[in-house]
């Protein structure tokens, strides 16, 4: 039986039912395990990871590990390239990706190929003798999108490998797996946990031989999650859609009404996720004062949980030079919309 995500969000990952048995997966607080059974030790695995694995594993359509962050994940991924391979990746994308490439790049330990992964000849033709393509779309934080249909397909005729980090999509916008992508990374940190209480990432693939070797990649460098950290995250999940959409909505709504304000030169918005990015017509300090002036939106880096947050994102030296200094990243909560918008205009007149 095929189910939805509203409904696998909440059934997936569960024990089986039995009388008295419970709804819920126990938290497993175990570093050790009688011998003879499939874990064998406890950087081996875990019960709670394998339910949040689970659960992520219906909503994108492949089995899952789980990473003590999403950085993890991403690392997992590229640590089992063979040294100086090609890997074709956009120029502009999330910091802790970017900063990780340049240094694999600088040191020789991979090829990195940037490119401006909107403009589908320049992606294609950097491909040639590539080994990974890495995907980020909706990029972070400047919201630009790849055709990854056609990337994905280019790169299956050459025999390349496609990763995919789906973390502003979400499975709810889109499926990489169902497009012949080799791995889908999240971080779970964000819109899948959704509560700002936890760091976590995940590893998603359809393909046996590859998983087996990136969960040698985590047995062997360590990057294993907490076991309450699981818990919490698959306890997040069973709301995922529902938070997801709220902010959606909001975030729609308020994308039509900050393209409409006086002080506002640009709007970035898909017209899908919770994540809008817009600059302003003022200075760095006046910028970085908009974000300081907010009542409701918290001032602070991350997205994706139930409350609003925005940064002005050139704040952090390690972000990409290719994005504006005056540009505010908001990542939209559930919060009522007009108290949102309240918030925003009022901090915006600090311009």
């Amino acid at each position: 039986m095929t189910l939805r995500p509203e409904t696998s969000a909440i059934s997936a990952g569960r024990p089986a039912p039995a009388p008295d048995a419970s709804l819920n997966p126990p938290l497993v607080i175990s570093s050790t395990y009688h011998a003879g059974g499939a874990i064998g030790y406890g950087r081996y695995g875990n019960e709670s990871w394998s339910a949040l694995e689970s659960a992520i594993a219906e909503l994108e359509g492949g089995p899952t590990l789980s990473f003590s962050s999403g950085m993890a994940a991403i690392s997992a991924v590229f640590s089992i390239m063979p040294i100086g391979a090609p890997v074709v990746a956009s120029n502009q994308g999330y910091s802790g990706t970017m900063g990780l490439l340049n240094q694999l790049n600088t040191s020789g330990r991979l090829e990195v190929r940037f490119v401006d992964i909107t403009n589908i000849e320049q992606v294609i033709a950097a491909m040639k003798g590539a080994a990974l393509v890495w995907v980020e779309s909706p990029t972070n934080p400047c919201l630009d999108i790849a055709d990854l249909p056609a990337i994905i397909a280019a790169a299956k005729k050459l025999g390349i490998g496609v990763g995919v980090d789906n973390t502003f999509a979400t499975p709810l916008v889109q499926q990489p797996l169902a497009m012949g992508a080799d791995v889908v990374m999240h971080s779970v940190t964000k819109f899948l946990s959704g509560h700002s209480d936890v760091v976590l990432g995940s590893l998603s693939t359809n393909d046996a031989a590859l998983l087996n070797r990136l969960e040698d990649a985590r047995k062997f460098n360590g990057a294993i999650p907490g076991p309450f950290e699981a818990w919490l995250a698959l306890r997040g999940i069973r709301t995922f859609p529902i938070r997801f959409r709220a902010a959606e909505s909001n975030a729609k709504d308020l994308a039509k009404r900050l393209a409409d304000h006086p002080k506002v030169t640009k709007v970035r918005y898909p017209g899908f996720g919770a994540v809008i990015s817009f600059e302003v017509d003022g200075s760095v300090e006046a910028t970085d004062q908009v974000c300081d002036s907010s009542k409701i939106i918290t001032h602070a880096t991350s997205l994706g949980g139930v409350e609003s947050l925005w940064e002005r994102r050139r704040r952090w030296a390690g972000e990409s030079h290719s994005v504006p200094e005056r540009l505010i990243r908001l990542s939209v909560g559930c919060e009522h919309v007009e108290d949102l918008w309240s918030d925003i205009h009022d901090s915006l007149s600090q311009l």
